[in-house]
């Protein structure tokens, strides 16, 4: 193997590429072999890692749809692997608690999905380099891995707390394993772990093995919440495409999924209440999103510690609700539509209406006690609000922003009863606190967008925030715009070459995973950043090139919310390039990280 540096080769020659890379992290270089029938095994001790002050999940709205969606023990090695389906139940152990057996379920699927992706990797030696152990020697095994837990609670629904989410991992070379947690998230964690130490060898009868042993791991996370957001309006995407984002969201630890459900383009989303919502309003009936497609993906996301939760958008982004109530609706499709809104269609809910009121009563009292098993949030918007709109809105007639501020805190004060009686935290974007200077509950969590000083402003006020500022993680920006030529206006710049968005440039993976979120936030203040979240809004994105505008740029984004921020280097480029050919082999289609000559000769492609 040539080698420009040789402290780079003997550095990456002994560092197996973790990701996101754990708080302590001890190896060694002999091997040990994963045996096809190794099992779990619990032990319940007083452990070390820390005590949880929260459980994670709720056994009576669990049920035992979520052991059976981890006991078909699917793995996804095929892009057109479909979720739902179709292998033998794993064979669960008897006289197991629940969280024990989820646990127990949730390793066999590991196992599964090791032995089937059988991941080889080439792309990070030389040709003329022997990377792989010799099959003929002396295997030593690992047989059995122990968890110890003190006594992990059965109440198995996703709730934010960093210490439950800590665990510690050891792997002896004797072939010993050990994993400590106080929690099933962070059982789901260490197991998502353990699986990045192996490799598949070239000969394919050979089984998975760790070249590191002996191994010692303790980690936990930075933020609590660790998520993307998801537009789901503006194009085609399936559940199948859902779930296969949630399954690669937890190999990278992040912990939140936050579903875009609808906006003025289309409405996808089944509301039994008002059922004309989605007939009407989603583009095709092909599009819809039932009641069962939401329960399946949020119970799937709980099978994988990831809590699924909704953005209605509201008042704004709500044309669509125009072709099954258009009473409802002010301003709607209105040409020239720019006066009216962001982008088109035109149209927001009336501000001061009766009827408006009824509407979203029994909207919300149809969809809150359906989420409120699987998530502790609700998001009800809040952004790009025109107040043009308003002056159209009979019962209004005005674009004061005197006159609309106090409609607008009855509107939310309506929204905020109702999630106070199903027990869910709102969310919403910055605009409603820093534009209108509403009066939230303290409850209240502020997703920040514009910039990265909506950050420091938002818990200046006292209130819990979320970053992904669009200057650094918005995964749509750069592309171009997706608005044509108006024949009446040929010097519109936004509509000539060379054809850019509102939001350039390109955020590439290392801008995103240089972004600091701190930066500028007060130490007085950081407790209140509770973590962030990228954003892939849908314009230009639909099921077929979803994984490529994901990944593996969301990745890096993850080892930030996992680790804080960090700096790019040789070293992460080569970690987030292994992800990624993990990824592949799960059937994810992800972008390209490093060309394969660089990964091949470390310290070659410095500059």
């Amino acid at each position: 193997m040539f080698c420009f540096f040789p402290i780079f080769c003997l550095f990456f020659a002994s560092a197996t590429a973790l990701w996101p890379f754990p708080k302590v992290y001890e190896l060694g270089s002999s091997t040990v072999w994963l045996s096809r029938d190794a099992r779990v095994v619990f032990d319940h001790k007083s452990v070390t890692t820390p005590q949880a002050a929260e459980p994670w999940y709720d056994q009576q709205r669990l049920g035992i749809k979520l052991f059976n969606i981890l006991r078909m023990g699917v793995s996804f090695v095929s892009s057109n692997t479909d979720h739902t389906s179709a292998r033998a139940p794993i064979p669960l152990s008897e006289s197991l608690t629940q969280s024990e057996a989820f646990l127990e379920a949730a390793f066999e699927r590991m196992k599964s999905t090791l032995f089937a992706e059988r991941f080889v990797p080439f792309k990070f030696h030389a040709g003329d380099i022997d990377f792989e152990p010799n099959v003929t020697t002396v295997r030593i095994y690992i047989q059995e891995i122990t968890i110890e837990h003190n006594y992990m609670s059965n109440d198995l629904k996703p709730r934010s707390n960093i210490s439950t989410e800590a665990y510690s991992l050891e792997l002896r070379d004797d072939g010993s394993a050990m994993i400590k947690i106080t929690s099933v998230q962070g059982g789901l964690h260490a197991l998502n772990t353990f699986a990045q130490l192996f490799y598949a060898h070239i000969e394919g009868e050979a089984d998975i093995y760790t070249p590191y042993a002996p191994v010692i791991i303790e980690d936990s996370p930075f933020f609590e919440h660790r998520g993307l957001n998801l537009d789901i309006a503006r194009n085609r995407i399936s559940t199948k495409d859902v779930k296969r984002t949630l399954d690669a969201m937890s190999f990278n630890k992040l912990n939140r999924l936050h579903l875009h459900a609808t906006d003025s383009q289309s409405w996808p989303l089944e509301i039994p209440a008002l059922p004309e919502l989605a007939e009407k309003g989603a583009y095709d009936k092909t599009q819809i999103w039932s009641t069962r497609d939401l329960r399946d993906v949020q119970e799937y996301g709980q099978s994988l510690g990831v809590e699924v939760y909704l953005e209605i958008d509201l008042p704004g982004h709500t044309a669509s609700i125009h072709h099954s109530y258009p009473e409802l609706i002010t301003a709607y499709n209105r040409q020239p539509w720019e006066p009216y809104a962001a982008e088109p269609p035109s149209g927001q809910l009336k501000l001061n209406s009766s009827s408006v009121s009824h509407f979203l009563t029994t909207l919300l009292s149809d969809l809150f006690p359906r989420i409120a098993p699987y998530s502790s949030h609700f998001h009800l918007g809040g952004d790009e609000l025109n107040t043009n709109s308003y002056a159209l809105d009979p019962t209004v007639n005005s674009s004061s922003r005197a006159v609309l501020r106090p409609l607008l805190q009855a509107f939310y004060d309506h929204i905020f009863a109702l999630t106070t009686i199903h027990s869910l935290t709102p969310l919403a974007w910055e605009e409603i606190l820093l534009d209108w200077d509403l009066t939230l509950p303290h409850s209240t969590i502020i997703q920040t967008w514009r910039k990265p000083a909506s950050l420091a402003a938002v818990v200046a006020r006292g209130y819990r925030a979320l970053f992904g500022p669009s200057t650094h993680w918005y995964l749509d920006c750069g592309f171009g715009t997706w608005m044509d030529p108006h024949p009446s206006k040929p010097d519109d710049m936004g509509t000539k070459a060379p054809y850019a968005d509102w939001c350039p440039p390109y955020k590439n993976w290392r801008l995103m995973y240089d972004y600091d979120p701190l930066e500028g936030i007060p130490e007085k203040d950081r407790y209140l950043v509770i973590g962030g979240e990228v954003h892939l809004w849908g314009e230009l994105t639909d099921s077929v090139g979803l994984d490529g505008m994901l990944w593996p740029r969301l990745a890096a984004a993850a080892e930030v919310l996992w680790r804080g921020k960090g700096e790019v280097d040789e070293g992460v480029t080569r970690r987030l390039a292994e992800m990624r050919e993990r990824l592949v082999a799960r059937g994810v289609g992800a972008g390209m990280v490093q060309m394969e000559w660089c990964l091949k000769n470390p310290g070659g492609c410095l500059h």
